[in-house]
């Protein structure tokens, strides 16, 4: 059996920021996933980064959802790639949690623990303190995003179904009452 891990990163105070975290809860609310020999974890990963290696050992793949910052790219694009193929205008360097994690991911590189690793980024509008939501942009992006992971998930042999009236604006209000990896979601 291989267990995959969807892992949502980001600040949820600072706007954009958040989309990660916000991204995985709207998943995790919205689709049901199946496989007859996969285990697929959906986890709030917050700005934990390092304090997340005990977690992300434990499973054959990784998909992180964050923000990424790209050279000449435009608010609301969307990336998706394997982490060891990263296309070269990718910089790590937008936030503090991005390089934690980045510098996460290369230690466990270091002691061989990284799963196989996919980021599914998204370019941020507006990092600001103590701003609970996404910008016009961000929210124009989640339905892309939303179709990259899908497809994702089901080249690993996982079929779906999901709830059309769970809307991403319906669980941002939540997120920070939601507990960082105490309660993933389990398929």
């Amino acid at each position: 059996m291989s267990k995959i891990l969807l892992l949502g990163i980001g600040n949820v105070l600072y706007a954009d920021e958040g989309v990660g975290v916000h991204f995985t809860n709207y998943i995790a609310e919205k689709y049901t996933f199946s496989h007859s020999d996969h285990q697929l974890d959906i986890v709030d990963g917050g700005t934990l980064a390092q304090g997340l290696i005990r977690i992300i050992c434990q499973y054959d793949k990784l998909i992180i959802v964050d923000t990424v910052n790209c050279h000449d790219a435009e608010y609301g694009d969307v990336y998706f790639f394997n982490f060891d193929q990263a296309p070269a205008e990718i910089d790590w360097q937008g936030s503090a949690h991005e390089v934690e994690m980045l510098q996460t991911l290369t230690m466990m590189d270091m002691v061989g623990d990284r799963p196989e690793t996919h980021i599914l980024g998204v370019v941020p509008t507006v990092i600001e303190p103590m701003v609970l939501g996404l910008t016009d942009k961000l929210y124009g992006a989640i339905p892309t995003m939303e179709k990259a992971l899908l497809a994702h998930i089901e080249s690993l042999g996982f079929s779906h179904t999901k709830d059309d009236s769970v809307k991403i604006e319906q669980v941002i209000p939540d997120a920070y009452k939601r507990g960082q990896i105490d309660a993933p979601y389990s398929v």
